[in-house]
């Protein structure tokens, strides 16, 4: 599905995966100028009045040493009214990049915030991730990643803007300065920004600017409304699934129960005879499956129609995956010798004064998004642009343009708001997006040429794959009277994210799988030996918010608790111990956490208990200290305080909401009936009635504080979810005097 032009893709991915940093490694290769030119020029992004003003006006597109990631024709729109539009180089999908990124270009553009607006961009080479060349939205590294970038592309702007002043009033740029939105010269000279564009626009981007002292800084760090937040709150806001072009059709599909099963018959005549069929195809599918694509003139006629379909299934050459037989493969496979991670000396557990043994179940989740999956494509045989919510749309372009048999730059893929995804966007196989781009093609085939809106249903959703995977632990632990780990013996088994894809080779090491078992041992100093087994099942999986840290935190900070519990020691005490001088921001956020909760000071309302985790996740720690108690048999969480440490804050009300957000879903993870599960190769759940997620009567008190930094930001988007449910958890084993072993907590 890759093409040769793809090469360096999964490098990057692989690089973005591992969580490792690279400042030395150039991104993707570049475009030829001329290449860039067109791509520029055609997606409408320009510095002034005019998309095409520059290039028009002889403008080097492309200055000697900038790539197109720096230059701000791309990213900085100026009309002659003075609104200033911000092109995205992510997907929003909730986490407010729409508007932290802006805040940062618009703060060093020295822009009137009152007029500035923001857009998402498209799978143009400018809108690739400045440090890996690839376009993605994941992996928290929106802000981090971006963020000198964003500074550069407002500074660079500004200087531009303050040069064209100076040729108009034919004095020094060094003697002029610039104020929301207007240059300010000598003698009180004034010049708003759309007044100089058009001019700006004409000069040469400067190689090199000047930075602000953070001192300086005017937005950042500042509480600050979402630009897209009166759209959404009203209702007004357009997501992919909105998507409506003249003459639109609307398709449906109908999936096998089985994954990767294919058709023995179509009886179809029914379906036809819907009011409304333009077409019933018989498409190839994700994981060599096939299904029948309806395509009619709305929704409901389509799904009619595919209701109405008699179809036969050969399910007889594929796995029928069962879960409670594969939570018993697993156990038989945890006592096999299998990779090893890490590798410590397990001579001190036979002699240990104290032992724990262990073992965790983990189901598959679905990733649930209020919005499901969709993709609109309009292809014609010769070019396609495609509509939808994509995480990695220069892959999910390269994929269209492989499923369509055209070249990359024959695909334009405009990148829409979408409603959450928390990882379900940005597939490897580009699923959805083949899926839809081959009913295109077949459909064009068929002589239907119209724009075709592909939409999974909720119950397509919830069956259709791709899920956070199943996983087992098992440890055993031994320790002294003072809670000195002595050795730990550690087994994870469960499915590779990576294995078979095409970042398999940078991303599996040893045999192991390195988003399986991140978050495992740091930052505690741990004698561990951790051996891994992934064994291949016929369930599709993939990322889900915060990958590995959504079961590996879990284990580490219910067992570091327990050991606190039978050393009879408070289990901050333990951890700052363990902490020691090597984790400052650790140290910080737990201890901003507890100082705010009031833990150890106040007393708690009888049958209360305090419950206290933290972990790091894309280079963020995240503190939790919770107050919980069981009602009626039931766990019920009340309040939650968050200590957060993630270097420096673009806008405290995004990290607010993303922790607040993480939470609610960390907190999902624990409610009774938060689990896919399998019989026969079936999945048995299909919506929110059977598949249980967070609601708002869920909701505890949340209580959100920043440790204060002037370092650059790290990751924000996933480390909220991971320390809730260990903290939930240690908080209801205090109440209990049991352990939890497992997620979603068991029913009463």
């Amino acid at each position: 599905m890759l093409t040769a032009s793809l090469h360096e893709l999964p490098q990057g991915l692989q690089h973005l995966l591992a969580r490792q940093s690279d400042d030395t490694r150039t991104p993707g290769a570049e475009l030829p100028r001329r290449a860039f030119l067109k791509m520029t020029a055609a997606s409408g992004f320009a510095l002034g009045l005019y998309p095409m003003a520059a290039h028009s006006q002889g403008a080097p597109a492309v200055a000697p040493g900038l790539k197109p990631v720096q230059q701000p024709g791309a990213f900085v729109a100026i009309a002659p009214d003075g609104t200033v539009t911000i092109t995205v180089n992510r997907l929003e999908f909730g986490q407010g990049i729409q508007t932290a990124l802006p805040m940062i270009l618009a703060d060093e553009l020295d822009a009137d915030w009152s007029r500035v607006r923001s857009q998402l961009g498209t799978n143009d080479a400018a809108y690739a991730d400045p440090l890996w060349g690839l376009h993605l939205t994941g992996g928290s590294n929106s802000i981090k990643n971006s963020f000198t970038q964003y500074r550069e592309l407002g500074a660079r702007t500004r200087a531009m803007l303050v040069q064209a002043a100076a040729a108009r009033w034919g004095v020094d740029a060094a003697r002029l300065r610039t104020q929301a939105g207007v240059v300010i010269g000598p003698g009180g000279r004034r010049a708003g920004y759309g007044e100089l564009a058009q001019a700006a626009m004409a000069l040469p981007v400067p190689a090199s600017v000047t930075l602000k002292d953070p001192k300086q800084f005017r937005l950042i760090g500042q509480p600050t409304g979402r630009l897209d937040a009166a759209a959404k709150s009203s209702g007004r806001q357009s997501f992919g699934i909105d998507m409506a072009r003249p003459g639109q059709l609307t398709a449906v599909v109908a999936r096998p129960p089985v994954f990767g099963a294919r058709l023995k018959s179509v009886d179809d005549a029914a379906a036809r005879a819907v009011k409304g069929v333009k077409a019933v195809l018989r498409v190839p599918l994700d994981r060599g499956a096939e299904g029948v694509a309806i395509v009619a003139d709305g929704y409901w006629p389509a799904r009619t129609a595919r209701e109405a379909l008699k179809l036969d299934w050969d399910t007889s050459q594929v796995e029928k995956v069962d879960t409670r037989r594969q939570l018993a493969q697993y156990r038989e496979l945890a006592k096999q010798p299998g990779a090893k991670h890490f590798d410590a000396d397990m001579a001190p557990l036979a002699k240990a004064p104290k032992t724990i043994e262990a073992e965790f179940v983990f189901p598959y989740l679905a990733h649930a998004p209020m919005e499901p999956l969709n993709c609109t494509v309009d292809f014609d045989g010769k070019a396609a642009t495609l509509w939808m919510g994509s995480q990695m749309p220069g892959l999910d372009g390269m994929a269209a343009a492989a499923a369509l048999g055209l070249k990359p730059e024959q695909v334009k893929v405009q990148v829409q708001s979408a409603g959450g995804g928390f990882g379900r966007r940005a597939i490897p196989t580009s699923d959805y997006v083949v899926e839809a781009c081959g009913i295109a093609k077949a459909a064009l085939a068929a002589g239907v040429r119209a724009p075709i809106r592909t939409v999974w249903s909720r119950e397509d959703d919830i069956k259709g794959g791709y899920y956070r995977p199943m996983h087992l632990h098992t440890a055993r632990i031994g320790f002294d009277a003072s809670g000195q780990v002595l050795a730990w013996d550690h087994v994870i088994v469960g499915q590779s994210i990576v294995t078979g894809s095409p970042f398999e080779s940078g991303m599996v090491k040893n045999g192991v799988d390195a988003t399986a078992v991140e978050g495992m041992r740091a930052p505690y100093p741990l004698p561990m030996r951790l051996t891994v087994h992934h064994p291949k099942v016929n369930v599709p999986v993939l990322w889900w918010r915060s990958v590995g840290s959504t079961h590996t935190a879990f284990v580490m900070e219910t067992l570091i608790d327990q050991i606190a519990r039978e050393t009879n020691q408070d289990p901050v005490a333990y951890r700052l111990k363990l902490f020691g001088s090597q984790h400052p921001r650790h140290t910080a956020a737990l201890q901003l956490a507890v100082d705010k909760s009031g833990y150890g000071k106040k007393a708690l309302p009888a049958g209360r208990a305090w419950g206290v985790a933290v972990h790091e996740s894309f280079e963020s720690v995240v503190a939790f200290v919770v107050e919980a108690s069981m009602q009626n048999g039931q766990p019920v969480l009340h309040k939650v305080t968050a200590g957060v440490h993630c270097n420096l804050v673009i806008n405290p009300r995004t990290v607010e909401a993303q922790v607040q957000g993480g939470a609610l879903m960390g907190l999902g993870m624990c409610l009774p009936g938060a689990a896919i599960t399998l019989k026969d190769g079936v999945v048995e759940q299909q919506n929110f009635g059977d598949y249980v997620v967070p609601r708002i009567t869920d909701m505890p008190e949340i209580r959100v504080h920043t440790v204060p930094s002037a370092d650059p930001p790290t990751g924000m988007g996933e480390p909220g979810l991971p320390p809730l449910a260990p903290a939930f958890a240690n908080a209801l084993a205090r109440l209990t005097g049991k352990p939890l072993r497992e997620l979603p907590f068991p029913s009463a």
